[in-house]
């Protein structure tokens, strides 16, 4: 009797409620990955902006490590700079901090301010073509003086300055923002304009729909189970079933999702539930530094990536941040993108048994 292919699954994100639909079967099909490792351009260091002593080219700097010096010059190991061609209105200064506008505010943030059927509930007439400023502060933070192209060509040293960076700079906004956003985009078909590597913060006015459903799913959790944590106590599941463990240490672990949205992505998870990454010291690093390792010996080099921080939205009772890291080794088509439900082809237990191997 001829073996009978896998079937298809699909799969509830326990963090999101959202769908992805895996497709083992399609794996074994000829897969070429595409965004595995990029060949710098080796004019782009004599002309990158981000580069030591070329600090007039950014705009004046927000914040620098930096030992001694004065700002916007050389001598620092990770500097902040609004970003050149911001994606919101950036109107936070230091010295005069704005607050979201009303009903932007976590506990309110699921539908956009001005969202026409939230007037109508209220009996108001709908405007279907409303629109607010985006106001907040877009950020760019350089991960390391030198032209590194990738996180995964920082040295241990350059990777904990530059993860203390994005901290200390969350810190700057959590208190007036929303919700605060981190982001790394890394190689072109990650949406990375420049090679230097570096990551972007976006101070929100608004919790993000997505970060809201998660916060509403750490609340209900925790009141079920009387005081549970629910991505806690999926860490402790996915130690136990050893499945889609990727790797562990003494303060985080490296899973591939149980709903992985595409091929390898990588989630980390403290041990110790902590609400806030940026409020976490060095917790996670480790880890990070793990995860870059495994792609890199699975692919003979880092792929181009997009990671992201969800950290607990302002005013969040519960919640327990986590770090994200997605390969861009697969294609987002036509059902993605008009369905809104992901389809992997690459399972996460096959990933993660890879991964495992790679780092051996």
């Amino acid at each position: 009797m001829a073996d009978q292919k896998p079937k298809p699954e699909i799969r509830l994100d326990q963090l999101t409620g959202l769908r992805t639909i895996l497709s083992p079967a399609r794996a074994d099909r000829p897969f070429d990955f595409r965004g595995v490792g990029t060949e710098p351009d080796p004019n782009a260091a004599e002309n990158c902006p981000f580069c030591e002593g070329r600090e007039d080219r950014t705009p004046p700097e927000t914040w620098a490590d930096r030992p001694g010096g004065s700002p916007d010059t050389p001598g620092w190991r990770v500097r902040a700079v609004p970003n050149l061609y911001p994606a919101l209105a950036q109107t936070w200064k230091d010295d005069a901090p704005t607050a979201p506008p009303p009903g932007a505010e976590a506990g309110e943030g699921f539908a956009a301010v001005g969202d026409p059927l939230r007037a109508s509930s209220r009996g108001r007439e709908p405007n279907l073509f409303s629109a607010s400023v985006a106001t907040g502060f877009h950020e760019v933070i350089v991960n390391s003086p030198k032209h590194r192209t990738s996180l995964g060509h920082l040295d241990d040293d350059e990777l904990a300055a530059a993860v203390r960076g994005w901290r200390e700079r969350m810190r700057a906004y959590s208190e007036r923002a929303a919700y605060v956003q981190l982001i790394i985009n890394e190689g072109r078909e990650a949406g990375a304009s420049l090679e230097h590597s570096h990551a972007q913060l976006y101070a929100l006015g608004f919790v993000p729909v997505a970060v809201a459903r998660e916060r509403e799913r750490f609340s209900s959790y925790n009141q079920h189970t009387m005081g549970g944590d629910l991505l806690a106590e999926i860490a402790s599941e996915e130690v136990r079933r050893k499945e889609r463990l990727v790797a562990i240490d003494d303060d985080a672990l490296l899973i591939c999702p149980w709903a992985s949205r595409s091929p390898f992505e990588l989630r980390i998870i403290p041990r110790n539930a902590a609400p806030s990454f940026e409020e976490d010291g060095e917790v996670g690093l480790g880890m990070l530094r793990t995860a870059l390792r495994a792609l890199a010996a699975r692919f003979d080099a880092v792929p181009q990536f997009n990671a992201w921080t969800l950290t607990a939205p302002r005013g969040a009772e519960t919640f327990h941040w986590h770090l994200d890291l997605a390969p861009r080794i697969g294609i987002r088509a036509g059902f993605e993108m008009s369905t809104g439900v992901e389809l992997n082809v690459f399972p996460p237990e096959r990933a993660a048994a890879e991964l495992r191997e790679a780092l051996g």
